[in-house]
């Protein structure tokens, strides 16, 4: 493996350079995966293995929306499409990729299925990090690992198809075979990894629920939406408000900073950009540790969990996730959003 040193911390990675797809292949050349689950991740990760020359089975529950999409990517019934219990028997690869709350729901019709030797698998430390409110309990004689791409099902197969892979974590919860490390890397590459990086299922789901409710979704959209009330209560026009808020950022600067790094984009902006940047950097560094601080130490006694899986097992919960979404895209900035976006060059007719 690559030794990696990132500001003093060695960290070991996997590329595909040292751990290609042939060897991958290999590994994997007498199982079966069975992937469970056709939402998020599911498809993406199937459709990768399938196409990468791995014996890939798909469980879903016969009927639904899951099953449909799972039949139109190729799928057949009774050859490669079973439901969850009879995917879980015939594969050797269990990948439980149905959602987290799924995962509680199903877990006690999943388990009995799984054989002695049998790999586990997750996407999300969740289940077995939370194992106390989920009751996901692996049993003592299969494997237990994690991958976890490091993005949405939809660029896990939007990068595969473009070849540039998506990197991703990995874990080992349980060895009982003795070549759980080995599988995992496997099954990594297979789905279209560019590299790996090892974790724990802890820190797995650590950092994935703070990174969502933070910079990723969470704080991103309130501090946009905190800009564009300012700059509106100011007698900003809302396409001025939104192009200076998410447009520029999206269109633009994160794309440089994406490729070069901050500390790049700071060199090569404006001189009144970058004063005022560096100066008002820290203060909103300041301003939301504490909040960061809250938010992990939530995660990590399992708040966080608790509030997921209560919402999602309301009877209601699928209503008022739709009027929460609604109300969000129906507000003023993503009405402007929607029209500023209308108007970029590549929708000119």
């Amino acid at each position: 493996m690559a030794k990696m040193n990132f500001a003093g911390t060695l960290e070991e990675v996997v590329t595909r350079e040292e751990f290609p797809l042939e060897r991958a292949k290999e590994v994997l050349k007498d199982e079966v995966v069975a992937v469970l689950g056709y939402g998020v991740q599911g498809p993406a990760q199937a459709l990768n293995m399938r196409d990468n020359g791995i014996n890939v089975i798909v469980g879903v529950n016969e009927g639904g929306r899951s099953w449909q999409k799972a039949l139109k990517d190729g799928w057949q019934p009774g050859k490669t499409l079973f439901s969850l219990e009879e995917a879980a028997r015939r594969g050797t690869v269990i990948q439980y990729l149905v959602s987290d709350a799924a995962q509680k729901l199903t877990w006690d019709a999943i388990c009995p299925c799984l054989n002695p030797g049998d790999a586990l698998y997750f996407s999300h430390g969740f289940a077995v990090a939370y194992k106390d409110q989920t009751g996901v309990v692996p049993p003592d004689y299969v494997d237990v690992v994690l991958v976890a791409p490091k993005g949405s099902g939809t660029s896990v197969r939007a990068n595969f198809l473009d070849g540039s892979g998506i990197n991703s974590s990995f874990a080992v919860a349980q060895d009982y075979t003795g070549r759980a490390r080995e599988r995992t890397l496997a099954l990594g590459i297979a789905i279209g990894s560019g590299y790996l990086f090892e974790t724990t299922f802890e820190h797995e789901v650590f950092s994935d629920l703070t990174g969502e409710r933070g910079v990723l979704m969470g704080a991103l959209a309130g501090i946009m939406e905190a800009q564009y009330k300012v700059l509106r209560e100011h007698g900003h026009t809302p396409s001025e408000a939104f192009n200076e808020t998410v447009e520029e950022l999206t269109q633009s600067l994160i794309r440089l900073v994406a490729k070069n790094g901050m500390d790049w984009m700071y060199a090569n902006c404006s001189t009144t950009a970058q004063r005022g940047a560096l100066d008002w950097g820290p203060r909103f560094r300041d301003a939301t540790l504490p909040l960061f601080e809250e938010l992990y130490q939530s995660v990590a006694s399992g708040e966080e969990t608790r509030i997921v899986l209560e919402a999602n097992s309301a009877p209601d919960y699928k209503e008022k996730l739709e009027d929460e979404l609604r109300r969000m895209r129906e507000s003023e900035m993503w009405q402007a959003g929607a029209m500023v976006r209308s108007l970029r060059p590549e929708n000119w007719k």
